[in-house]
């Protein structure tokens, strides 16, 4: 909105501001305390709010018994924090992001279908006490649709062409130097078709023609996949929050040096022209994250939900795919990646195994409750992890 308004100043009123507002850099910093100072300074009221509306952590109690007993402080905690994470966010794509790029028309969409979709969850959970919220098919079902859609709209050409050729959003490209300093335009299928793996130079495999329809499974799955992963980690004080700021620091450093064809080219990896705009919405991310841990830290004073998980999730699965590091992000989300597995080998196990369990509970962060570590501990040292995923997804910069 704000650049709406520079844009507005300059070119009718011809009023010389200063160039740094243009500059993506200087974005990232405003988003990032944008949505910092909303989230500290808001908390205490929307706090107060959801204790009266009592909207109190519901406990597990039928798979893990225990865990009743270990968690029995958090049952008066609100939930549906993460109102507080996507408000502050929306407010700074609104306040520092190009409102005319398809990058955050995308996010946007992101997180309001997915944090409507964990709201809806949530609030089912706090108006009926007994309730287990959504069905677990009809909540896969809502993120299979928008993660559907949204691979619809990079991969199915003749809808790409037209929204080309009617300037609607039209969907990214890149572009990459080919010799002699010259640029080689990439269309949209040639450049959401390329999977490039950390610590590799160049694409790992390039799908094209039929196997389009891979790259477009491949993309359902890692939006819905991260989404999904990132809601089972929110299950102790902080731990979610401090694991997605790591992530989308990552993802935020990539996006920025992609908005680049010089950096992009010296670094060797692909050129998405405006990303700029992710890397901005990154760091609103991360700000929302850190300011949300204030009142999220050990003892927590309020949980971010549904809410505020299922949207995170979804928001850097899609960011992956816009920047085409999707494999980055299994490497750096290492930890989203232990928690699902944990959950899917308990279920296995439990289901094929005659109903033995792998784990004393799932997903893993409780297993390591139940073996006596303190919450706090189990914490840190996901923290640890999560930081020294972080650290190699940055050195693959380059060492490739």
């Amino acid at each position: 909105m704000l650049l709406l308004l520079l844009h507005f100043l300059t070119d009718f009123f011809h009023v010389k501001l200063p160039a740094v507002f243009w500059y993506s850099s200087t974005r990232m910093v405003l988003a990032a305390l944008t949505t910092l100072l909303i989230t500290i300074l808001m908390g205490p009221s929307l706090i107060n709010r959801l204790y009266a509306l009592n909207t109190g952590q519901s406990i597990r109690t039928e798979d893990c018994p225990m865990l009743a007993e270990l968690h029995q402080k958090k049952k008066e905690t609100p939930t549906m924090g993460g109102v507080l994470i996507l408000v502050s966010m929306v407010i700074a794509l609104l306040l520092w992001m190009d409102l005319h790029s398809v990058f955050t028309l995308i996010l946007f969409l992101t997180t309001v279908v997915l944090g409507l979709l964990g709201g809806f969850d949530d609030y089912l959970k706090m108006k009926f006490k007994n309730s287990k919220g959504l069905r677990a098919r009809k909540k896969f079902g809502v993120q299979f649709l928008f993660a559907a859609l949204f691979a619809l709209y990079l991969f199915w050409s003749p809808l790409t062409e037209s929204l080309h050729r009617k300037s609607w959003f039209p969907p990214p490209v890149s572009k990459e130097f080919v010799q002699h300093g010259e640029v080689e335009n990439h269309h949209t299928q040639e450049t959401y078709g390329r999977y490039y793996m950390p610590f590799k130079k160049g694409a790992l495999f390039v799908l094209s023609g039929g196997g389009l329809i891979v790259a477009f499974l491949l993309t359902i799955f890692v939006v819905t996949g991260t989404s999904n992963a990132v809601n089972l980690t929110d299950g102790l004080d902080g731990l979610a929050a401090g694991c997605v700021l790591f992530v989308a620091l990552v993802l935020c450093v990539f996006a920025f040096l992609s908005n680049h064809i010089e950096m992009a080219h010296y670094l060797n990896i692909p050129y998405i022209e405006g990303s700029g705009e992710v890397a901005v919405y990154l760091c609103a991310i991360s700000g929302a994250c850190l300011g949300f841990l204030w009142y999220n830290g050990y003892p927590a004073q309020v949980f971010m939900g549904d809410t505020g998980s299922l949207a995170l999730g979804g928001i850097l699965g899609v960011s992956a795919v816009l920047l085409r590091r999707e494999l980055l992000l299994a490497l750096v989300g290492g930890v989203f990646v232990l928690e699902a597995l944990s959950v899917i080998i308990q279920v296995l196990s439990y289901r094929f195994r005659n109903k033995k369990r792998v784990f004393r509970c799932a997903p893993i962060h409780h297993h390591f409750e139940f073996k006596g570590w303190p919450e706090t501990k189990v914490v840190v040292r996901f923290w640890i992890i999560g930081l020294i995923l972080a650290l190699t997804g940055i050195a693959s910069i380059k060492f490739q």
